[in-house]
């Protein structure tokens, strides 16, 4: 069965045909499955997921060896679904479907968010590091580098803001990518100068209660 789509996103189409068929009994031995460009689309999402655990595998290491640490990189890598959060809702509230587009917006979202997570976190070590307590270096360390963090937040949303709005010849093609760029960044922004400085305080205890009890550095 062949046919074309129209004016309709093709996950919605595909999800509208699919629960018709769910209430169909079919005869012994028959079976459905989508071809076309779902399948190419399941195909390709497939490899960009790949794309991307190969490519936070891949940060999540480097940073280990630069922060001579298992435990801070982890910190930092979970600004990472913080940021899917504002992607969900930035398709929801502007009407889109989540596409191969959004997928490979995410990919360049991770690098984004987790530039903001590492300034962070490494001005707290280097205030640890003159010797403030954790928790005052925690809170300075905030304060002093919320103004970088926003400017790259603003300088990226406000420079993918005409393409989100479906500006310009050929935009409606890239519209998912800048609104899951713009709406990822910003609430990753945001939970990352308030969540992520008591996730690295908890896991600085839950560290140092390890190496009390097995005297092994983490």
């Amino acid at each position: 069965v062949e046919a074309d789509i129209a004016d309709r996103p093709l996950q919605a189409v595909v999800n509208d045909v699919n629960d018709i068929l769910k209430q169909m009994t079919l005869p012994t031995g028959y079976a459905y499955n989508f071809g076309g460009e779902e399948e190419e689309r399941r195909e390709a999402f497939g490899n960009l997921f790949l794309a991307l655990i190969g490519s936070l595998l891949l940060v999540y290491m480097i940073m280990a060896a630069q922060f001579e640490s298992l435990a801070q990189p982890f910190v930092i890598m979970f600004t990472i679904p913080l940021g899917v959060i504002g992607v969900i809702l930035g398709l929801r509230v502007m009407g889109f479907a989540f596409s191969i587009t959004a997928m490979i917006g995410i990919i360049m979202l991770a690098g984004i968010v987790l530039s903001n997570g590492i300034i962070l976190i490494d001005y707290i070590n280097r205030r640890r590091e003159q010797g403030k307590d954790k928790l005052t270096a925690t809170v300075d360390s905030g304060k002093i580098r919320l103004r970088p963090i926003v400017m790259t937040t603003l300088t990226t949303a406000l420079g993918m803001l005409p393409l989100s709005l479906g500006i310009g010849a050929g935009s409606d093609f890239y519209q998912p990518l800048a609104i899951t760029v713009i709406g990822g960044l910003t609430m990753s922004t945001i939970l990352t100068l308030t969540f992520i400085p008591s996730l690295y305080i908890m896991v600085d205890d839950f560290v140092e209660f390890l190496q009390r009890k097995i005297g092994r550095y983490i």
